[in-house]
């Protein structure tokens, strides 16, 4: 649980320290197996991303093991990362690196629209405090609803939206606005500098290696 740019020295400090069936899990953005792999020379490497709701237990953490990470070693890593909310195991690495687009940085993204609706309530009229706990309680009941329901939140968003009405005139604007499109560049925006990151910490990884080989050479 480091930043990316101390994974290096942390990993320096670790190496040779870790038992054989030693689990590691990282929280570490962008660094993938091989980078961690390589940086503790050791190979029972869960690479995990969780988010910020994770703090209160409601967080949402997606997770690849490496080969080497054995059943009770996979039971163990569960039993962590619900302790943080829900859990999702991936047989494909990259989407660790796709979720991190997503479910790790889409509390920024919501927390965003947040402070959007809320500013635009106290334009309307509303004190800040009031206009923050309607927006927070709208967000809160909506997502629960959306779960309860089982419905695809189009069809959910249709039932309230009526022909010639308030959420129609919105919904055009936010259209208009280019939603959509804009939340997409973003998700893909995050997910390619996360790809960048991976692509760093090998590098990295990689060079620190040649040098422990040429420090070994007789």
């Amino acid at each position: 649980a480091v930043k990316p740019q101390m994974l290096a020295g942390v990993a320096d400090e670790l190496r040779g320290t870790l038992p054989p069936d030693q689990l590691v899990i990282s929280i570490i953005a962008g660094a993938s197996t091989m980078a961690l792999g390589d940086g503790l020379d050791h190979p029972a490497i869960v690479r995990s991303m969780p988010n910020t709701p994770a703090q209160i237990g409601q967080g949402v953490t997606v997770w690849y093991a490496t080969d080497s990470v054995d059943a009770q070693g996979k039971v163990q890593t569960r039993a962590m990362l619900s302790a943080l909310g829900r859990e999702f195991e991936v047989h494909d690495e990259r989407q660790v690196a796709m979720a991190t687009a997503v479910s790790g940085t889409g509390p920024t993204y919501i927390f965003l629209f947040i402070e959007a609706l809320t500013d635009a309530a106290v334009h309307l009229g509303f004190p800040r405090h009031v206009a923050r706990e309607l927006v927070l309680d709208t967000m809160q009941g909506s997502a629960a609803f959306a779960l309860a329901s089982g419905k695809h939140v189009a069809e959910l968003r249709d039932m309230v939206t009526s022909p010639g009405g308030t959420s129609a005139e919105a919904l055009y604007q936010l259209e208009r606005g280019r939603l959509r499109t804009v939340v997409s560049d973003a998700v893909w925006a995050a997910f390619e500098r996360t790809l960048r990151l991976e692509a760093t910490l090998e590098h990295r990884a990689d060079a620190d290696t040649g040098a422990r080989g040429n420090r070994t050479r007789p």
